[in-house]
């Protein structure tokens, strides 16, 4: 590579979609003398893959590296109305050749093909780990935000999709309750490469708005916290058995689903799931005993399922999503309440 050679890290914009809400991360290679400008994407994924969905909820899914061209890149990223920023590595020129060698030995090699995993493994890590493979340092760390837990930090780019907010509430575990010591998002490297040193000098030079837009939080009639009260609210005052009985046991099958990738998944986020409290599989039992009418077994399980409420509530107490699923705990109780007083076996009075 000539001495006008660059390297620069590439942190993309958040977006609306559900795969676009974390934003992305690359590399980007660039020399006029040679007529380079590319750019290494660590996110790709092949939609053909056999048993594609059982491969992502098990964790085995194999994403690898692409190269792209600069332009189209930034096209892609044009149409889709999202920003880009570019932090250049402030590095000689030696190891920038010995990082471009790197990057193309992987996609060569395949070495860049990797087992995703939301935390320990996805775009950004994957950046991090060839950079500071090629510093022969750990040059690059999480140096902001670490008394935070990786729940916290994650809950800022829900803005606006209130149901998505929700649903990776409930579907993780304890593992998303620690404090986020590893880099794992887009915008968390951006800030730990402004503080990053190397040769007692900053790893990477100012930040470089290459395109920028506006966020604009969609909206959606739907979507939003309103309509989840609103449901929950109609659910307690309708006072009908059926609809309890309806939906507890829709959130038994949730919390059957739970345990299921629980066990199945080598996603570490999605285990030890103290979550299924609240989505208690054993709320199945109650469309078993109500179809046998055994009031008993009703009100057993009605109790058993209120302590599970208890506990499940002292265990979130000081957590992220306390707030989140509060109606949920409140409405699972009232109705619990009322299948207990309507089950209770009463004793006779002799007089």
């Amino acid at each position: 590579m000539s001495k006008n050679a660059k390297v620069s890290v590439i942190t993309c914009g958040t977006g609306n979609e559900s795969y676009s809400l974390f934003g992305h991360t690359a590399i980007r290679v660039q020399d006029t003398a040679s007529s380079v400008d590319v750019i290494y994407n660590y996110g790709a994924f092949d939609f053909n893959t056999p048993n594609f969905v059982m491969k992502f909820i098990k964790g085995d899914l194999q994403y690898f590296a692409v190269a792209h061209s600069y332009p189209d890149f930034i096209n892609q990223y044009l149409y889709e109305k999202r920003s880009v920023y570019e932090q250049e590595l402030n590095i000689a020129t030696p190891l920038k050749q010995k990082l471009f060698d790197n990057l193309n030995t992987s996609l060569a090699s395949g070495e860049s093909h990797y087992t995703y995993k939301f935390i320990d493994k996805n775009c950004t890590s994957m950046v991090v780990a060839i950079i500071n493979k090629t510093l022969g340092t750990a040059a690059i760390v999480k140096n902001a935000d670490t008394d935070l837990t990786y729940r916290t930090i994650l809950y800022p780019y829900f803005y606006g999709h209130f149901y998505e907010k929700l649903g990776t509430s409930i579907i993780f575990g304890k593992k998303v309750d620690q404090l986020g010591t590893q880099l794992f998002l887009p915008f968390e490297l951006l800030k730990s490469l402004k503080k990053a040193s190397f040769e007692n000098h900053p790893l990477a030079l100012e930040s470089k708005t290459i395109i920028e837009f506006k966020n604009e939080v969609p909206f959606s009639w739907w979507n939003n916290p309103y309509t989840y009260i609103l449901l929950l609210l109609f659910i307690i005052f309708i006072k009908k058995k059926s609809v309890a009985l309806f939906y507890l046991s829709f959130i038994a099958v949730i919390g059957v689903f739970f345990t299921f990738v629980g066990f199945y998944s080598s996603h570490l986020e999605l285990g030890y799931n103290y979550n299924i409290l609240l989505f208690n599989p054993t709320l199945l039992g109650l469309l078993y005993f109500y179809w046998t009418k055994n009031k008993k077994g009703i009100y057993q399980l009605a109790l058993f399922n209120l302590l599970s409420l208890v506990v499940y509530f002292f265990l979130i107490i000081n957590k992220a999503h306390l707030i989140l699923v509060l109606p949920m705990v409140i409405t699972s109780a009232i109705l619990l309440v009322r299948l207990a007083i309507q089950n209770k076996k009463r004793i006779p009075i002799v007089i």
